[in-house]
């Protein structure tokens, strides 16, 4: 009797990918995740940085027994950039360098423009964009020592329809499209990578606190594509350009976002 297959035991298999240093921030839940899980199946050696503790701990639990390599967990406020680049620091250690930096963490908390204080900006910026340059800042060094290396970045969606209550996340997502294409460039003839994801409206926990069902129905009826996008829909194309395979892949944005646009 033949065993059924689902797109989980589909998933492609990247031979560069095995035993490549991953670091990921954001990665204790959504879509962070769902990245760290793709990465650990592929027999790379991750560490994920969060600053949620028990869903790190949790998610490590639950990974590390058919790991090849169990995932490393870090406390780390990424807006505090001193414990940024002494959390760098420890996990290149634990992992014996750096091939691959996946810069997933934000805030998308929505928001007015009355609410936006001088204050208010700065701590956005700070969650939203300023740690993804140091973070890959830290990062060159080892990549170079290596040969090369992937950064890719995450933006968002949301600035290019502009969606309502969101200035200052769209303000940092599009220029985080901007610094990826400075790094690609600065980075290039070192062989090291600088690729965009954007994301449509991915469906996890987080971001069903601010749809409705109706308003789920309302993003699928704009996309091109029926469904919901998941966290392993955009983990596959994190998979793609961390490995080799997109070699000849630098300085570009990549959407997953069935076609909402």
């Amino acid at each position: 009797m033949l065993q059924q297959t689902t797109h989980q035991d589909m998933r492609a298999i990247y031979p560069s990918l095995a035993n490549k240093r991953v670091v990921i921030t954001g990665g204790a839940s959504g879509i962070g995740a769902g990245l760290v899980e793709a990465f650990v199946a592929q027999g790379s050696r991750v560490a994920l940085l969060d600053i949620a503790d028990s869903e790190g701990a949790a998610l490590v639990a639950r990974l590390s027994p058919r790991a090849a390599h169990a995932p490393l967990y870090r406390n780390c406020d990424l807006t505090d950039l001193d414990r940024l680049a002494s959390v760098m620091a420890d996990v290149e250690g634990a992992l014996g360098g750096v091939d691959v930096l996946i810069n997933n963490a934000a805030n998308d908390d929505r928001h007015t423009i009355d609410e936006v204080t001088p204050a208010v900006w700065e701590e956005r910026m700070n969650v939203n964009l300023r740690h993804q340059f140091f973070a890959a800042k830290a990062v060159i060094p080892a990549m170079k020592r290596a040969g090369g290396g992937s950064i890719v970045n995450f933006g968002s969606i949301s600035w290019h329809l502009a969606l309502p209550d969101l200035v200052l996340y769209q303000t940092s997502k599009a220029a985080i499209e901007g610094l990826t294409r400075a790094l690609a460039r600065d980075l290039g003839r070192s062989n090291i990578r600088a690729n965009t994801i954007v994301p449509g409206n991915v469906q996890t926990p987080r971001q069903e606190r601010w749809y409705t069902p109706a308003g789920e129905a309302e993003i699928v009826a704009a996309q091109c594509l029926d469904g919901r996008i998941q966290p392993a829909d955009v983990a596959a194309l994190a998979l793609f350009l961390a490995s080799d395979d997109a070699r000849m892949c630098t300085g570009h944005d990549y959407f997953v976002d069935a076609g909402w646009r």
